[in-house]
């Protein structure tokens, strides 16, 4: 029976790196893979997803508004469904992903962020915590050598922001994969910073 995955890691645990290689895995395999990703990741091209090991792939761009399952028929037919950057996805298109799962026998791996740089799920996260057959977390380490479960967003002098809108595009300079801790002593080191002028 397919299953619905969610496999989720902090940032820089090589989510989008594990969801290529799977791909190249079932392609190797002679399976037809839909690779998609939502239009608010665009920071490697509109339509790619990119590792930072250099691994990439064309994938198709799926809009807030727009209907998975209808995208998925004009695609044509697909063994599997891998999404990328799922976190970005509307809860009904996770509700419609679980409903291609059951009605059509089709596994589909979502791979992305449980939560932002302030320790809150992403709303498709939550829906993807709540219907998915299989939650694996993807790890990584803070720099003390202890598991990274805070996604830390960073400013150019280093510090640690606490205030924003919950979507913000960046890499390694913009994100560090933190303990809780470390995440929670940086922002206390930070006495008197008002990150709220950022």
């Amino acid at each position: 029976m397919a299953k619905l995955y969610f496999k989720y890691g902090a940032m820089g645990s090589s989510k989008s790196a594990q969801a290529l290689i799977t791909k190249f895995n079932y392609e190797e395999l002679g399976m037809s893979v839909w690779l998609i990703k939502p239009s608010t990741d665009d920071r490697d091209g509109a339509d790619i997803v990119r590792s930072r090991i250099g691994l990439e792939a064309v994938a198709q761009v799926i809009t807030p508004e727009e209907r998975i399952r209808a995208a998925y028929k004009q695609a044509g037919r697909h063994d599997v469904i891998i999404a990328d950057e799922s976190q970005f996805f509307t809860p009904a298109q996770i509700d419609e992903l679980r409903d291609m799962v059951d009605d059509e026998n089709i596994p589909v791996l979502c791979f992305g962020l449980r939560t932002d740089f302030l320790t809150h799920c992403f709303p498709g996260s939550q829906r993807l915590l709540e219907l998915a057959d299989s939650i694996t977390e993807i790890k990584t380490v803070c720099a003390c050598g202890k598991k990274a479960t805070v996604n830390a967003r960073i400013d150019a002098h280093g510090h640690v922001v606490t205030h924003g809108s919950q979507v913000f595009l960046g890499g390694n300079d913009s994100y560090i994969a933190m303990c809780h801790r470390c995440w929670r002593d940086k922002i206390a080191a930070q006495q008197g910073y008002d990150d709220t002028l950022l």
